[in-house]
């Protein structure tokens, strides 16, 4: 019994330590869900660690932008749309077209993230159920239906902040899993060093990736979103130092996470030719080291970072609406069910009409990129001006990254225009 209670304690310990983790976890649940899980995957299986650099590049913009965002809120006491709104003489505009841009991108995901949800559970039951591979359409639409549903009366009797604790343990375990088989999966050290080195794959699908990577590391939810954490979180200008190393510690581990499932995909699969283009691809990322449990592995993995996926994409609108209010989020309101309510019925579209959600999935990324130009112009006003951070001064520094984290968005925007024009 002694050794039961050490062991509940131990683990108890672990989960206090994740869950008293500050605003960045939240970034981390935005950010490693089925969209990057897929990205990586992907990107791994065909081009090994060729896009290392792009993720390096956008994780560290991230922790640049998180840490602008969070110190405009905590010095202000603003969020960051109503700033816009307030202080920038065409934010209202800007605002308002962040807020379509972002709805956009989030909502695209939710079809790629639900249709490859759906597709995890019908795989595992179609290993156990051979006729249901005659129903595929049926059962995996049927799925989707059941799991938005769910979602949807979660989020009307307001338990999104406890269901995310909860999944944000699954998400680390997630993390955990791939971690643990990149010490039997490993991708050679030399592929992981021409990584850093700027190239974009010259085939087809190779710039499609390099936006989707930086639309879902670089995810302007998860900026605009971090005043109302910080403040939801009970910090003010005292913890302006802890913001900081909050900040810097969400986006060293977004990359690590990202890198290792990168890593774990290119040693399982890349060298050994195989590509993913279906969901059940994607578990045999883990078949190397997990055998047999492969598929169940990555079913627990993988539609646990897409549920902690899904509430994020739920909220967004509403969200951001509240933020441009500069109110505060009412689940009970009617605004807040019927908003929902159309983006739980976008979420259906993919599974409605059988596309493929990988293809979804890495497409809602590139759509993400283009607002976040946007996105990184407004801060960097905000920080700058006088009027609006009084005796606050912003670091040249922090200056010089938000400038150079603009020209890179720009860039992959532009790449992002030619990847959908190669695609279309």
């Amino acid at each position: 019994m002694k050794i039961t209670k050490e062991k509940k304690s131990i683990i108890a310990k672990i989960i206090a330590i994740i869950l008293g983790f500050g605003p960045g976890i939240f970034a981390i649940g935005y950010t490693i869900g089925t969209g990057s899980v897929t990205s990586m995957i992907v990107a791994g299986s065909k081009f090994n660690m060729q896009l290392l650099w792009v993720l390096f590049l956008s994780c560290f913009f991230s922790g640049i932008l998180m840490f602008a965002y969070g110190n405009y809120g905590l010095i202000t006491g603003e969020t960051a749309l109503y700033g816009f709104k307030k202080h920038i003489k065409f934010g209202k505009a800007l605002a308002l077209l962040i807020i379509v841009g972002v709805t956009f991108g989030q909502w695209n995901s939710l079809m790629g993230i639900l249709g490859i949800s759906a597709n995890i559970i019908y795989e595992i039951l179609a290993l156990n159920f051979d006729n249901l591979t005659n129903f595929k359409y049926e059962t995996v639409l049927t799925i989707a239906i059941l799991i938005i549903v769910v979602f949807y009366l979660l989020m009307l009797v307001g338990k999104y902040s406890f269901f995310e604790k909860i999944l944000v343990i699954f998400v680390s375990l997630m993390g955990l899993s791939f971690i643990l088989s990149l010490c039997f999966v490993q991708p050679l050290t030399t592929d992981v060093i021409k990584g850093l080195l700027p190239t974009i794959p010259n085939v087809t699908g190779g710039k499609m990736l390099v936006a989707a990577f930086v639309g879902t590391t670089m995810a302007s939810a998860t900026f605009l979103s971090r005043p109302l954490f910080v403040k939801g979180k009970g910090w003010g200008i005292k913890n302006l130092g802890q913001q900081k190393k909050d900040a810097i510690t969400a986006a060293i581990l977004i990359f690590i996470i990202s890198g290792v499932i990168m890593a774990v995909a290119a040693g399982a699969l890349y060298y050994e030719g195989k590509e993913v283009t279906q969901v059940l691809d994607m578990a045999n990322t883990l078949e190397p080291v997990a055998g047999k449990w492969a598929v169940s592995i990555f079913f627990f993995g993988a539609l646990s970072a897409g549920l902690s996926s899904i509430f994020p994409c739920l909220l967004i609108a509403p969200l951001l609406i509240a933020d441009y209010q500069s109110g505060t989020l009412d689940t009970n309101s009617k605004q807040f069910r019927i908003i929902t309510a159309i983006a739980c019925l976008v979420a259906l579209i993919g599974p409605a009409f059988g596309a493929n959600p990988i293809e979804i999935q890495i497409l809602s990324q590139v759509f993400n990129v283009f607002v976040l130009p946007i996105v990184i112009f407004g801060i960097l006003i905000m920080i700058n001006s006088k009027k609006v951070m009084k005796e606050y001064k912003t670091n040249l520094l922090v200056n010089i990254g938000l400038i150079a984290s603009l020209l890179f968005a720009c860039i992959i925007s532009y790449n992002g225009v030619l990847a959908l024009l190669e695609y279309f």
